[in-house]
């Protein structure tokens, strides 16, 4: 399967046309639900301030933004035609007054993520970045959670002992590398990286996913 270049801005005409849907991989209601239902299951709650790195057009976070309470929501993303797609699906959806905040950011930087979140979530995030980004990723992530919160991103994985320059991955049949998009990492990567910020990682896993993208979750270190 074909990954676009993520970067790239879609026109006013295409997104009118919900272009959008389909260049953040489609299976829009699927994987919006799917989002939707896993952190339900880890005990997301109305009252709980949720980040959202990564959001795109908010296939996930048209649900999140009506399951939570006003201004509980901030999307965070470095394309800013998938942003005004997703002020678009959320005037669509007239979700206007649950005062979700969208921001445009491409380097994890504090004053964009804000702070004390009880939830973190990134799907299809690390498949896009190399390991720098997630590494910048993971610090602001650190800096951003309540100290009891969670942070929970998917990732392609590959075996610690991987030593190919590319990999398929099924159901899906996705082609993914190590050093171009979409990337693919390892446990022991992921753990490294999480660990040079102050986060302890656990791997969760399969979580049905249709493209056999893997989850993990990321929790500040205990200081005691």
């Amino acid at each position: 399967m074909h990954f676009n270049a993520y970067n790239r801005q879609l026109t006013a005409k295409e997104i009118e046309s919900n272009a959008h849907r389909q260049f953040v991989g489609g299976l829009w209601q699927e994987i919006g639900l799917l989002q939707y239902d896993f952190l339900l299951s880890k005990g997301l709650e109305p009252g709980n301030s949720l980040l959202d790195l990564g959001c795109g057009a908010l296939r996930g976070g048209i649900h999140l933004v009506r399951y939570l309470d006003a201004g509980n929501y901030r999307g965070v993303d470095s394309n800013a035609s998938l942003l005004k797609a997703g002020q678009i699906e959320l005037k669509k959806a007239r979700l206007e007054k649950k005062q979700p905040i969208l921001i445009q950011e491409d380097q994890f930087r504090q004053e964009s993520l804000g702070k004390g979140y009880d939830f973190a979530i990134s799907i299809s995030l690390f498949t896009h970045l190399p390991q720098y980004l997630i590494k910048q990723c993971l610090n602001g992530v650190s800096s951003a959670l309540s100290p009891k919160g969670v942070y929970f991103a998917s990732f392609f994985e590959v075996p610690e002992d991987n030593r190919e320059s590319w990999v398929i991955h099924s159901p899906g049949n996705i082609t993914t590398h190590s050093a171009k998009d979409p990337f693919h990492q390892s446990k022991g990567e992921l753990r490294k990286l999480a660990e040079e910020a102050g986060l302890d990682m656990v791997y969760i896993g399969d979580w049905k996913h249709p493209r056999a993208q893997r989850i993990a979750s990321f929790k500040r270190r205990s200081r005691s």
